[in-house]
């Protein structure tokens, strides 16, 4: 897991609407290595899906990168031709889109999706690329694989269609794939497969896997590294074991706490984060969890926290938690 594949350095992407500025990215940093799994975790509109197209530059036309810069194996992202950037564009990264069901378009077979795919990418003749896809979606645990290549994707249930996105997805042999809630539109048990077959994939080709996802317990269970963001910032970012045994900031407990727990009694209510998140227009001069935080001072409403080191490899963005002074869980209201 040495081997450093994919480097975000300050990234900041922002929409440009009509009512103002809209900071989806601000200033994010992370790196990932090959073999390795990053979780992405915050609730809807911390930035988490933005910041993963940005990584295969698949933005919206509204939206723009406006500072920093993404680096795949050392080569700038951001610079790339439209040529390059169909290389990169699967043949290195791949991306797993939320929902299956709409991934696919419903008037081409899934066979010719996938054909087309490696063709462009892989430079295979029709006979060649018909052999490799259906192997691929052998390879991803679809029965009867000859079938399904010849099926429309309105044929097949949402973790058959999962299943086929992800064989996409690995059949260019692509060193990263970027997950954003791969399981969101799925049963629980499928939900298990799916994730138990990225997993065993990853074993096998070494690939790197960002995982973007709301669930907190397929985190511990996939994930080495977590990366928590909120309102397009890192608040938290930290080892799995790390974040789940001694998490720092006061948003991340949020989230820990909000998990329901198999030992909980029944009918006992769900713990939640008050309020709800602020307006992307108007972050960026304070801390922007001040207004939900229940340890907040008047400095949290005054500048902007770093993103700090205060332990090997645990990074954390609060004005309580400096390195000097230590918060605790649950000390109470101390606004001051």
């Amino acid at each position: 897991m040495d081997e450093l594949i994919l480097e975000v350095n300050n990234l900041k992407t922002y929409f440009f609407l009509a009512s103002g500025v809209a900071k989806a990215v601000d200033g994010v940093s992370f790196q990932l290595h090959k073999g390795e799994t990053l979780g992405v975790v915050g609730e809807s509109g911390s930035g988490k899906s933005v910041m993963s197209k940005c990584v295969i530059r698949l933005l919206e036309k509204v939206g723009r990168i406006v500072e920093g810069e993404i680096k795949f194996e050392g080569r700038d992202v951001l610079s790339f031709s439209e040529k390059e950037l169909m290389a990169y564009r699967g043949q290195d990264v791949s991306m797993i889109f939320q929902d299956p069901m709409t991934s696919l378009d419903p008037v081409f077979r899934v066979g010719d999706q996938m054909m087309e795919n490696l063709r462009i990418h892989r430079g295979l003749d029709k006979a060649e690329a018909r052999k490799v896809a259906i192997e691929a979606l052998r390879s991803v645990g679809i029965p009867n694989p000859e079938a399904r290549f010849e099926a429309y994707p309105f044929e097949l249930s949402g973790g058959m269609c999962q299943r086929v996105i992800i064989a996409m997805a690995l059949c260019c042999n692509a060193k990263v794939i970027v997950a954003d809630e791969p399981t969101t539109a799925l049963d629980v048990t499928v939900q298990a497969q799916v994730l138990r077959l990225l997993k065993n994939l990853q074993k096998e080709t070494g690939m790197a896997l960002m995982l973007i996802t709301h669930n907190l317990g397929v985190v511990w269970d996939m994930c080495d590294r977590v990366m928590v963001m909120y309102a397009g910032k890192i608040v938290e970012m930290a080892s799995v074991k790390d974040l789940y045994g001694s998490p720092m900031h006061p948003y991340t407990w949020g989230l820990l706490d909000s998990m329901p727990s198999l030992s909980t009694e029944r009918k006992t209510a769900l713990k939640t984060i008050a309020g709800t998140p602020p307006d992307l227009r108007l972050t960026g001069k304070c801390c922007n969890f001040y207004n939900r935080c229940p340890y907040a001072q008047t400095i949290c409403t005054e500048c902007v926290p770093e993103l700090k080191e205060l332990a090997p490899g645990h990074l954390v963005a609060c004005h309580r938690q400096n390195g000097v002074e230590r918060l605790e869980r649950e000390e109470g209201s101390d606004r001051g």
